[in-house]
C-alpha cells in the first residue's frame, strides 16, 4: 500500500475507493469545478478516475487522494501527485478540485501543500509541476502559494493550451 500524505491542520487524506463515486460523481460532474476541463465528466467517466488513481497507488506508489475535513469528515475533493507527460518528459504533477462550495478557504492550498511535503520528504522527488489552464487563476494562485512559478506555456496532450508552473524540490 502507498503512503499518503501527512494530515493537516483541517484536512485528511486517503486512498480514492468504488464506495467514493457518489461524491467523486458529483465533483468531477458538477461544471463550476470542471470549468477549465474539456467538460465535465459522466459518472462512468468518475468511476474511470477512481480507478485509474487505484492503479497508480498500485503501480507508482502515488496518485490523487480523497481529501476530507478532520472536524467532520465531509468531503472535501480531492489532490494528489500523478505522472504526466509534457513535451515528451514525465514529471510528478500536483493536482486539486475542491467542492465548489468549499472553494475560497484555503484548501486546495493546504492541499496542495501536504502533497508537495509528501512529494519532496516521502518519494524523493526532486521537482513538482502543474498543468493549468491559462484562464484558471485560482489555480495558478494554489500552485503559486506553494512556491511552483510559472516556467513556460505549453500544449498539453497535443490539443490543449496549458501554463506549466514548476519548482525544484
Amino acid at each position: 500500500m502507498s503512503a499518503i500524505p501527512a494530515p493537516t491542520d483541517r484536512l485528511a487524506f486517503r486512498q480514492m475507493t468504488a464506495d467514493d463515486l457518489d461524491d467523486m460523481a458529483a465533483l468531477l460532474g458538477d461544471p463550476v469545478v470542471m470549468r477549465h476541463y474539456p467538460r465535465p465528466k459522466t459518472r462512468d467517466e468518475a468511476l474511470a478516475w477512481i480507478e485509474w488513481n487505484q492503479r497508480l497507488y498500485r503501480q507508482a506508489g502515488f496518485g490523487l487522494w480523497l481529501v476530507t475535513l478532520r472536524s467532520t469528515g465531509a468531503f472535501v475533493g480531492d489532490c494528489g501527485l500523478t505522472p504526466q507527460e509534457v513535451d515528451g518528459t514525465v514529471e510528478v504533477e500536483v493536482g486539486y478540485h475542491v467542492r465548489t462550495d468549499f472553494q475560497g478557504q484555503g484548501y486546495a492550498s493546504e492541499a496542495a501543500a501536504a502533497c508537495r511535503d509528501h512529494a519532496r520528504d516521502v518519494l524523493g522527488s526532486p521537482r513538482l509541476i502543474a498543468i493549468i489552464d491559462p484562464a484558471n487563476r485560482p489555480s495558478q494562485r494554489v500552485a503559486e502559494k506553494i512556491g511552483l512559478s510559472h516556467e513556460r506555456d505549453s500544449v498539453y496532450r497535443a490539443t490543449q493550451p496549458v501554463r506549466i508552473y514548476a519548482a525544484v524540490l
